[in-house]
């Protein structure tokens, strides 16, 4: 069996889209020498994705509570900050009998308390899960996507143009990466590979602070593969002298 992308099978269907014509352009498809499939997972890979996956559900859930939180609080003159920092402050002013808050609007507002606090519950034991599994796994360990954080090409005549991110590939690992990323651009005055004379270093001084979060994501992907495919450990650069 092989898995072929759909948009790879997409150039090959002619005129109008059915059955008939889907069939023929999957066939087509199959058939070019260069062609890319898609790796078939196994069951128990199937099963560590999916961790990743209800951990996204469940943060979805939390940002919904925390906004519906803040948004009904706010209606009682109550303001707190975005963010899921702040979650507790929320929780503080429905259980405090001195909030000046309606009876009524606290008891039905202690029901997205119960309910933020079971997520945060779940979240934390999904988040024990990965750590677990991380020890676990010698790959994880030796670690610390190949994911469509390359540059949109649109080149002819020998001229590069290039566009926005692709986004195409593993969209959980990319934002992880964009993340992981983003942490160290934030550190960047005490993080050691922002260090002057380092590659990080000089792409900050050079350009925007989201190109970099790219650029960074996309080196950090790439060593990812070398690792996964090549073995070895990752020895951290040191800065020019």
């Amino acid at each position: 069996m092989r898995l072929i992308p759909p948009a790879y099978v997409k150039p090959f269907v002619k005129r109008q889209k059915n059955d008939a014509a889907d069939a023929e352009a999957i066939c087509e498809t199959a058939t070019r020498p260069t062609m890319r499939f898609v790796l078939v997972k196994s069951e128990e890979t199937q099963g560590a994705a999916m961790v990743f996956r209800i951990r996204e559900l469940l943060i979805r859930q939390r940002t919904q509570a925390i906004n519906a939180l803040r948004g009904h609080l706010g209606e009682f003159g109550q303001i707190v900050p975005q963010g899921a920092a702040n979650a507790a402050r929320l929780i503080a002013i429905v259980e405090d009998p001195e909030s000046g808050l309606p009876a009524d609007a606290v008891a039905t507002l202690h029901v997205l308390v119960s309910a933020l606090r079971h997520l945060e519950t779940e979240i934390d034991a999904l988040d024990a899960e990965i750590t677990r599994r991380a020890k676990e796994n010698e790959v994880a360990r030796r670690l610390a996507a190949w994911l469509g954080l390359t540059p949109r090409q649109h080149s002819t005549g020998g001229k590069q143009r290039l566009g926005a991110t692709t986004r195409m590939g593993e969209c959980s690992l990319r934002r992880l990466l964009i993340i992981g990323a983003n942490s160290i651009i934030v550190k960047r005055h005490v993080h050691a590979a922002a260090r002057p004379g380092t590659w990080l270093g000089g792409m900050l001084t050079r350009k925007p602070p989201m190109l970099v979060r790219l650029a960074l994501a996309n080196k950090m992907a790439r060593i990812v593969w070398a690792l996964m495919a090549r073995g070895g450990v990752y020895q951290s650069p040191t800065a020019a002298a």
